[in-house]
């Protein structure tokens, strides 16, 4: 017996000794989550509709589209692919190193690439924003690569980590972008989330200077961007914290930002513009009301077991404690809540990274999931 409970000692002591991998700090969200009623109420209208390209797509993550009706994602593989109106599936290229192994672990994603946001420029061509690769101009007819930023370049100074939300101004070409982090790549966003820290950036490149510029700094995880239809503003959702910031670039406030959104129903993921002019954004993990709160709120305000838990949880195992709940929220440029679509029960799809309009379907993107799930919404 005594023998025994030398050894746990010596384990307890051996992993207090040990170094966390993270460094938090105390935070604490504004409040419990808001109660799903109202624009909030629970539905069922992303239950309805189908997955596309089951064990073919995995992670598409986010979605451009051209005149021709061909639709563009990345997913975990490193890869590129062109969706046909036809739902015909075909490869662009691989941003990074092609190998059978891409996609079998996170791992091999420095060399084989992820791209996170995609859009379409003023020329055709597709601008990629690569978790690790940097920023890309890819041509669609031939796959044809240009790197525009890389990570190791960064910006002020700064290496890029964590390349991801994308936005593109059809008035001046310019290309707004965010890094989620200068320490966490994206293999390691549950490190990156459960830390809290304010290493995000938010950033833009001109394609007709090459030049690099900070537009924020010090943000919690920034990851989706959009514009509003007059680009006066960006939203730009900061995930880890369950915000949504206003960053203005024009009119008196311009260089401003402003908190819309805060203490919301779930982390926000990418923010789109909808058909009708409002925002669109994925909610990739819901906050619910249960008997106990949402776990990452409960460790929020304890740096010391977020230490702990870092060190002897492997990351794989948080994914066990998120709900297998698909929520969209409808969004209006001053953060006001519309309206919001649910999968309860996740039977169709879970953890929303991407709501893409296209054609009168919807495109419901994700991280990690090997399907594309596409659904038809009411009017």
């Amino acid at each position: 017996m005594w023998c025994a409970l030398a050894v746990l000692l010596a384990v307890g002591v051996a992993v207090y000794l040990l170094p966390s991998p993270i460094d938090p700090e105390p935070h604490v969200l504004k409040g419990p989550p808001p109660v799903l009623e109202g624009p909030l109420a629970v539905n069922t209208l992303l239950r309805t509709g189908r997955r596309l390209f089951e064990g073919k797509l995995r992670g598409p993550e986010s979605f451009a589209a051209d005149e021709e009706g061909n639709v563009y994602t990345g997913t975990v593989d490193g890869k590129l692919w062109r969706i046909g109106p036809d739902d015909s599936l075909a490869l662009i290229t691989q941003m990074g190193v092609d190998s059978p192994l891409c996609g079998s672990s996170t791992d091999l994603e420095p060399t084989c690439g992820r791209p996170h946001g995609v859009r379409l420029d003023r020329h055709g061509d597709l601008i990629v924003a690569d978790a690790y690769l940097g920023l890309h101009s890819v041509d669609p007819r031939t796959g044809r690569k240009t790197l525009l930023a890389s990570n190791s370049q960064g910006a002020g100074g700064v290496p890029f980590a964590f390349l991801n939300g994308l936005e593109i101004s059809s008035r001046t070409g310019v290309i707004y972008f965010t890094d989620s982090s200068s320490r966490w790549g994206r293999r390691h966003v549950k490190l990156e989330v459960l830390e809290l820290n304010r290493l995000g950036r938010l950033l833009s490149y001109d394609p007709e200077t090459g030049r690099v510029d900070v537009l924020l700094d010090s943000l919690y995880m920034p990851n989706g961007i959009a514009l509003d239809p007059d680009e006066q503003f960006l939203l730009l959702a900061e995930t880890s914290i369950a915000r949504i910031l206003k960053f203005w670039l024009r009119g008196p406030k311009a260089g401003t930002k402003e908190i819309v959104t805060d203490n919301m129903i779930g982390y926000p993921d990418n923010i789109r513009l909808s058909s009708r002019g409002t925002f669109l954004v994925g909610v990739t993990t819901p906050r619910l009301r249960a008997f106990l709160p949402p776990f990452l709120d409960c460790l929020a305000p304890y740096p010391a077991v977020k230490r702990f838990l870092a060190k002897v949880v492997p990351l794989r195992w948080y994914d066990a404690l998120l709900p297998r709940y698909a929520m969209v929220l409808e969004l209006d440029g001053d953060g006001r809540t519309l309206g919001s679509m649910h999968d309860p029960e996740g039977r169709l799809t879970w953890a929303v990274s991407d709501v893409f309009q296209h054609a009168g379907r919807t495109f419901l993107g994700n991280t990690d999931l090997p399907f594309l799930p596409v659904v038809t919404l009411p009017a």
